[in-house]
């Protein structure tokens, strides 16, 4: 006899809080953006398919800043620019929308207007801020309003285009748009934004839909109650100059977004997504006594606290399905939640996979791997306790996907709705139909990366972060003995000042500090943090700290490889994959893996691997066009070294049929940068091969090499990688394999 299996999606809803409080301006554009693509669209497609139920997490900090939108409150910088006038725009002006206004998905955003991708081409697909004064010159008005409207129309999700003539004329006409369209198409946009809680309501209360919390400005609620808890899965991380114990914070935390989501929907919530599905046994009492009853996090962390590997056969199948696919009980002292544990193997494919694929190829894979988890489980779900839960991020991945994920989704959604075996409910639907049963003696702290929460600290950026937050948070304590009594004024900078705070507990800065992650808006993130802790000092009339003036970011410091070395290298240079094994025990950097925020533009770097044997160094690129394309063939592609000199090689493709590769040493007295040897061996063709010999680099065993890959036009350097810092490792000796393979 054949068993329905249950299935709870979870799409979690987030953004960082992009608004400074002193100065009320939203610095980036994503909640207004992702907000007439992802966020109402989303839930209202279940109203085709309403047997299909979903769970939907949606951070408390993110209603608030679309609530800003809805009343007309939020003043930010991109849309002030796009509502400015064409002609009254200023040099920095242009340069500004030149540089930002094509931070969308090239092929699936971008493209689909020809006049975008032509503007794209103009600006140029690759470009160093140093050339903008210069390119905006070649702009007409005319041409700078279409790149305000254009960058605004193509975040409409399809459902919106389907629905409303005017935007089908705006996608239709793609040029030579008026200033009074342009003040329409935004006016579209607010009217979206107001639809957005509202719908989610509605379908809450149809029953079509569960909507849960996470805490208020997303923090590491575990790291709130005590940053040392991070040594459990990491005995020897480096933590912060002074620990931070603040359980009062996380429960303070917790308690504004259960408080905010009954203000919004009229209820309690019943379930929470821990930020970053960050969880400790510390945090069970705090989420139990706010009145939550269930809590989810990643496999991993389930892995860990039964001591147990919850392995995976050769097609990402379990092999412990009886495990994984059911809820537990968690227990501090009296404290008692219900967990469940994702399966991130499905959402990865959702995440990160599918959208490569044809949509209608993917459902039925997607499909099929349900089936082969309720095959598996067999007559152990014949009273359907079995749950799987699959639980990602709601809105980054669509830009990938073709037609933004509509395609995909609704033949997915119709696929299923009659599908009798699969189950779909609420995650609160499935626990009160089985209550679990199984209880947990432990919960392991961890996240969902990677059960452990380096992503957060350990990392000098990261420190320097938690260490700034904490001396805030003292200078805050401080102000508040000293004025036991204030009166109105001060009671509202204190109340602000400690908005602040909560907002510097959140996840979202510390995600792009450190050596995880990297995106184009690296600095505006740095300095969105920096003014989050100012703004305490000066809510509260106290001096700002000379070094919150700085930058967090460090400059000089080393990029971890995404795979590190195993074993000497020795490949064949003729710039083809000869097998698989040439490049297997080199250290690679994989761009993607590396976190690049959605919102960046296509690379030109994918992958770039790194090896050695004794005499030479070896380097590969792979690029994320062909080597042929029109706009790959004109670049310059350039290995810098730092240590243990100062050296380059450059390989240009010269024409049709040849390559150029040289070798430069930088004079010291003149800074200029001297040829000194052709390289021989180098190779373009599907990929960029080339051998480096130590000696060109007068590189002795034992010494550190330095070094990192930029990409040129016409010697204006347009990309690097890393984005941040350098590539290093040390010149072998003779014992490198054996030491690797006692290792």
């Amino acid at each position: 006899m054949e068993y329905p299996l249950n299935i709870a999606i979870v799409w979690h809803m987030h953004q960082p809080y992009y608004k400074n409080l002193a100065t009320m301006q939203y610095d980036m554009p994503w909640v207004r953006l992702h907000g007439i693509k992802d966020y109402y669209d989303m839930p209202a497609i279940l109203e085709e398919f309403p047997t299909i139920h979903q769970t939907f997490n949606l951070v408390p900090s993110l209603i608030e800043q679309i609530d800003d939108y809805v009343s007309g409150e939020a003043k930010e910088e991109f849309l002030e620019l796009t509502l400015k006038p064409a002609a009254e725009l200023t040099i920095a002006d242009r340069i500004f929308i030149l540089k930002n206004f094509f931070m969308a998905n090239w092929d699936k955003m971008i493209k689909k207007i020809p006049n975008y991708f032509e503007l794209l081409k103009k600006r140029g697909l690759f470009f160093s801020d140093d050339n903008l004064e210069n390119i905006q010159r070649y702009f007409s008005v005319s041409e700078m309003l279409d790149l305000q409207v254009l960058f605004n129309l193509v975040w409409f999700d399809p459902m919106f285009i389907e629905r409303d003539k005017f935007l089908q004329r705006m996608f239709e006409k793609g040029k030579n748009y008026t200033e009074e369209e342009k003040v329409e198409v935004i006016n579209r946009q607010l009217e979206i934004m107001k639809m957005i809680i509202p719908k989610y309501k509605e379908l809450a209360d149809k029953g079509i839909l569960e909507v849960t919390v996470s805490p208020f400005y997303h923090p590491i609620l575990p790291l709130l109650c005590d940053t040392h808890v991070a040594k459990i899965a990491e005995p020897n991380i480096r933590l912060p100059k002074e620990r931070f114990i603040h359980p009062e914070d996380a429960t303070k935390q917790v308690e504004m977004a259960v408080a905010y989501y009954k203000e919004k929907f009229g209820r309690a919530p019943v379930g929470m997504w821990p930020s970053e599905g960050s969880v400790s046994e510390g945090i069970i009492p705090i989420i139990a006594n706010s009145g939550i009853s269930w809590i989810a996090t990643d496999e991993e962390i389930l892995g860990r606290s039964l001591n147990i590997s919850l392995t995976r056969d050769g097609y990402g199948n379990s092999n412990h399905p009886e495990i994984l696919y059911k809820p537990y009980i968690v227990q501090k002292g009296e404290h008692k939640l219900n967990i469940v544990f994702r399966d991130h193997t499905l959402a990865d494919l959702i995440g990160f996979v599918y959208s490569k694929w044809d949509y209608k190829a993917a459902a039925h894979n997607f499909i099929e791997k349900l089936h082969n988890i309720r095959k598996s489980l067999g007559s152990l779900n014949k009273n359907g306790e079995h749950l799987v839960s699959i639980i990602l991020d709601g809105e980054n991945a669509w830009e990938y996907f073709d037609n933004d994920g509509r395609d995909f989704l609704r033949y997915l959604y119709g696929q299923l709705s009659s599908d009798n075996l699969l189950n779909f409910v609420t995650v609160s639907e499935a626990l009160e139909q089985h209550p679990p049963v199984t209880k947990l003696n432990s919960l392991f702290p961890g996240s969902w990366i990677n059960h452990n929460f380096r992503i957060w600290i350990g990392h000098e950026e990261d420190n320097k972060a938690w260490d700034y937050l904490n001396d805030a948070r003292k200078a805050l304590k401080n102000f508040e003995r000293d004025n036991p009594t204030p009166d109105e004024l001060t009671k509202k900078n204190i109340e602000n000042a400690w908005k602040e705070i909560y907002i510097s507990e959140g996840s979202d800065w510390c995600w792009w500090y450190g050596d995880d992650h990297s995106s184009e808006n690296d600095a505006e993130f740095d300095r969105l943090y920096r003014d989050h802790l100012i703004n305490v000092y000066r809510f509260i009339g106290r001096e700002v700290p000379e070094e919150l003036e700085q930058s967090i970011i460090v400059v000089d410091k080393v990029c971890h490889p995404t795979h590190e070395f195993t074993a000497f290298i020795n490949p064949k240079i003729n710039g083809e994959i000869t097998n698989y094994f040439e490049w297997l025990a080199a250290a690679s950097y994989d761009v993607k893996s590396k976190g690049s925020t959605m919102h960046q533009a296509e690379a030109i770097i994918a992958n770039i691997f790194y090896g050695f044997n004794l005499e030479n160094m070896f380097v590969r690129i792979d690029t994320s066009n062909k080597i042929e394309e029109e706009h790959i063939r004109p670049l310059t592609f350039s290995v810098e070294f730092y240590a243990p000199t100062r050296a380059k090689v450059d390989i240009s493709i010269v024409d049709d049929n040849g390559i150029e590769g040289k070798f430069f040493e930088k004079d010291p007295e003149t800074n200029e940068w001297v040829a000194v040897a052709d390289l021989d061996e180098i190779a373009v063709k599907e990929i960029i091969e080339m051998k480096i010999p130590f000696s060109l680099l007068k590189a002795q065993k034992h010494e550190d090499i330095h070094f990192m890959v930029k990409v040129k036009r016409d010697n204006f350097e347009f990309e690097r990688k890393p984005d941040i810092g350098y590539f290093s490792f040390t010149a072998p000796d003779e014992n490198y394999e054996a030491i690797m393979w006692n290792v």
